[in-house]
């Protein structure tokens, strides 16, 4: 019964996931499909599509995001093998390049989700938003799996993730009113800062 719930939101996220790489292979083909034929292509119902999503709109704006999300591999492409931290400033330039392209869509993602939660309106057992920062930094880190224990890993990870994606750039831009030369250096910082933290966390 453990492992059958455990599974359920790794499932639920393949879904979501499922649905937005329809809308994008749709909208590659130079069409805007209708909720229900990127239901059809996910081959999920579309009820469940609904569930996911409120709208087809709201599912395109998502969509369009996934499709200049950089993969790993473009982002880490020249980057040294065994230097961790030039590997994860990879990835973070690549992000900010994708997120200064993308800020508006960016902004009416992290709105809608927003609004969405603070009305009640996202069923808890689903997940809300797509983790797209997360493989791009395992990837990153991946040289470090020798180095680190896997629980330490996974905390570097989950706290890099705080540093990096559309909400570092939004407090760093709306809140801090850092220029993007400064908020680079504050995450270059704190890059460099979570690493060198981690690396006792390694021997314990």
């Amino acid at each position: 019964m453990a492992a059958t719930t455990e599974g359920r939101p790794q499932q639920k996220q393949r879904t979501r996931k499922a649905l937005l790489q329809a809308a994008a292979q749709l909208t590659k083909q130079g069409r805007r499909p209708t909720l229900e034929e990127i239901a059809e292509e996910a081959l999920v119902s579309r009820a469940t599509a609904y569930r996911y999503f409120p709208n087809v709109e709201a599912l395109h704006l998502e969509a369009s995001i996934d499709i200049e999300t950089p993969q790993a591999e473009d982002a880490l492409r020249g980057a040294p093998a065994d230097d961790v931290v030039a590997r994860l400033e990879c990835v973070d330039d690549a992000l900010h390049t994708m997120i200064a392209a993308n800020e508006a869509q960016l902004r009416m993602m992290l709105a809608q989700s927003l609004e969405r939660s603070a009305r009640s309106e996202i069923d808890a057992q689903l997940p809300a938003r797509q983790n797209r920062r997360t493989p791009l930094l395992e990837a990153a880190l991946a040289p470090a799996n020798g180095r680190f224990k896997p629980a330490a890993l996974k905390k570097l990870t989950h706290a890099l993730a705080l540093v990096v994606g559309p909400e570092a750039m939004v407090v760093c831009k709306d809140v801090l009113r850092l220029d993007d030369a400064e908020a680079r250096k504050v995450r270059r910082w704190a890059i460099r800062a979570l690493v060198a933290a981690a690396e006792p966390l390694a021997k314990k």
